[in-house]
């Protein structure tokens, strides 16, 4: 798990050499398996590193699977988890992230103007294992589909821990729940995702091409 959050955090200087300058800010989400775990490493690295990081937790602490739960406290010495709500998430912890993303709680509003440096807003939420669609998070992935659509790339990149959160990594379909409609956004989009040992089908497959973006393979030594 530390492997991977390092080969996460080397993936993003190495795709943004300009986020190696000091006073960047990061928005990580945790989800409730192993996934959120290396979100956590990720956090603390960053922040160890100078930067400003927001950490949300969708899930219960005391769930967490044993390593995830580890890193989970580790973060927790050195910052704040907010709790996104659980098994579905709060309004209120929902506007808490746009804020910290520069999106106003407001959907139908654009990204708040001039953040005050660069964001990377990391989906740590679902990983690999993921076989039915995410549900509790559709305020959520509406804020984050918005954020996709309306900010400015140079200054706001988003990246996906192993596989977007809602795509099947072995099609590359995208999990739509059975009662979705055409307005349903049910998966993530990331500028950059970083995957470990070796590409998934669904990274090349179906819709993954469109909402993976750059792939990257961390060799975490498996």
């Amino acid at each position: 798990m530390e492997r991977a959050g390092q080969g996460v955090v080397d993936a993003i200087l190495t795709t943004w050499p300009a986020l190696a300058k000091p006073g960047q800010r990061a928005v990580v989400l945790c989800g409730p398996g192993n996934n959120g775990g290396d979100g956590f490493v990720i956090a603390r690295l960053l922040k160890s590193a100078g930067w400003s990081v927001a950490v949300f937790l969708f899930g219960v602490p005391a769930k967490l699977p044993p390593d995830a739960r580890s890193n989970h406290d580790r973060w927790s010495a050195m910052g704040t988890v907010v709790a996104l709500g659980f098994p579905a998430a709060s309004p209120d912890a929902v506007a808490a992230f746009c804020d910290a993303a520069s999106l106003r709680p407001d959907r139908d509003a654009p990204p708040v103007a001039n953040p005050p440096a660069a964001c990377v807003v990391i989906d740590a939420l679902f990983g690999t294992g993921l076989t039915r669609p995410i549900s509790g998070l559709d305020p959520l992935c509406a804020h984050w589909g918005r954020l996709a659509s309306s900010r400015d790339p140079d200054t706001c990149y988003l990246v996906s821990v192993d596989i977007p959160s809602g795509l099947s990594s072995d099609t590359g379909e995208i999990l739509y729940p059975a009662d979705s409609d055409d307005d349903c956004c049910a998966v993530l989009f990331a500028d950059l995702t970083v995957t470990f040992h070796r590409m998934k089908h669904g990274h090349v497959r179906g819709a993954g091409p469109t909402h993976c973006g750059k792939v990257v393979v961390a060799d975490i030594g498996l």
